[in-house]
């Protein structure tokens, strides 16, 4: 089968075009800057394509033959993009959309881009991840490295971090097998976790010890504002100041201080493992995985 996948060099798309190579699928590889990124050496090599979704008039011929398409949602384009793809003769749409669909929060970001796939006629599934692991290597990462702490607003505070491979091996499912068209995935982590927990498991993956220092919200959006990046960019509605569609926060009980609801409160939570058939990676697994990432 032939699989275009777009936001290749991402977190998760990185992941579906190893997956997709191990099985000895045709992978093309969308990136806006391929000759950036090496893909290892597969038994078919996976072939790079440069283009953008913002740019859909860049995406003619990494469409060309391909038979599934692994979506990074776009809301600007997105209906273009799926439209060229009809046009080529896609016939299988798995989408990156987002866990904030399935608990209402989000209406005017991934929650459009479900409609406009699912209104192109061809099969699609979407794939919801919740709270993304890697999340805390933007966020902490810089700490971490730099002085063996972290600097947050809600030590109680927690949810359940999923593993970037286990969204990506769902996607890979859903793009090469039957059984997933209509369906949407919502993903979780298997374990509900605090920040200070999450801390304290990257320590144990580290060998170190890692300071837990609280600080206020707003000291912590000035943390996030001078390390840039992810941190920067997201530093409102991590920390509460902003809603989901990014208005500004009418709550008082934020993030930056609120003890979570306890566990049983929000019952079983869905994970990879309904899906893969295998239990959903835990965080402290993605911890090791990254460990090499937090030390330099």
């Amino acid at each position: 089968m032939r699989v275009l996948v777009t936001g290749a060099t991402g977190n998760v798309g990185r992941n579906v075009v190893h997956g997709l190579a191990e099985q000895g699928h045709e992978v093309h590889a969308l990136s806006r800057r391929p000759e950036q990124h090496t893909f290892p050496e597969f038994p078919r090599p996976v072939r790079t394509h440069a283009g953008d979704l913002e740019r859909p008039d860049t995406l003619a011929a990494a469409l060309e033959g391909v038979e599934a398409l692994f979506l990074f949602p776009v809301p600007d384009t997105a209906e273009r993009v799926v439209d060229l793809a009809v046009d080529s003769g896609v016939r299988r749409i798995v989408l990156l959309s987002s866990g904030a669909v399935t608990s209402g929060h989000d209406t005017d970001f991934h929650l459009p881009i479900e409609h406009t796939v699912e209104a192109s006629g061809l099969e699609w599934t979407h794939v919801r991840p919740g709270e993304f692991a890697m999340n805390k290597l933007a966020l902490w990462g810089p700490m971490i490295r730099a002085e063996r702490a972290v600097y947050d607003p809600a030590p109680d505070f927690g949810w359940f971090p999923v593993h970037e491979r286990d969204i990506a091996d769902v996607a890979v499912l859903a793009l090469t097998e039957e059984g997933h068209t209509g369906r949407a995935h919502t993903l979780n982590g298997p374990e509900f976790l605090t920040h200070r927990r999450q801390v304290e498991l990257i320590a144990e993956a580290l060998g170190e010890d890692i300071r837990f220092q609280p600080v206020t919200p707003e000291q912590a959006r000035e943390r996030y504002l001078a390390q840039g990046g992810f941190a920067a960019a997201n530093a409102d509605f991590l920390l509460g100041f902003e809603d989901y569609g990014g208005a500004e926060s009418e709550s008082e009980s934020d993030p930056g201080g609120q003890e979570s609801p306890a566990p049983a409160e929000f019952g079983p939570m869905p994970t990879a493992a309904e899906v893969i058939g295998r239990p959903a990676r835990t965080f402290g697994r993605w911890a090791r995985d990254h460990a090499p990432e937090f030390r330099t």
